[in-house]
């Protein structure tokens, strides 16, 4: 259910990040019906990548074979890189992180 920018939600908890381990929690603290509980996630649901450049990444999300695929989607993974490395040349290093529901659990399968 999405909020309008105007509405003021209220909750009991409020979770950051809709990866594997912000799901888990959502569910298990919204098992108490009296309890409310809001999910925040800057990324999307992966079968919404519905444009025809996306149909590609949509597909290879879901095996391991496509991880370098999906890991070099910018729709699908935010691109962040390390700090130059001094104890391996000042080498940088691609760290993969999910641009979707998942988080990097669906780009890492």
């Amino acid at each position: 259910m999405g909020a309008r920018m105007h509405e003021v939600l209220e909750a009991d908890y409020v979770i950051v990040g809709a990866g594997s381990a912000g799901c888990v929690l959502a569910n298990r603290l919204s098992a108490d019906l009296s309890v409310k509980v809001i999910v925040l996630e800057a990324g999307s649901d992966d079968r919404l990548l519905a444009e025809p450049r996306h149909l590609k990444s949509r597909f290879m999300i879901g095996i391991p074979a496509g991880f370098s695929h999906v890991s070099n989607d910018p729709a699908l993974n935010w691109g962040f890189v390390s700090e130059p490395d001094p104890h391996v040349a000042n080498r940088t290093f691609a760290l993969a992180r999910g641009k979707v529901l998942g988080d990097r659990r669906q780009s890492t399968v």
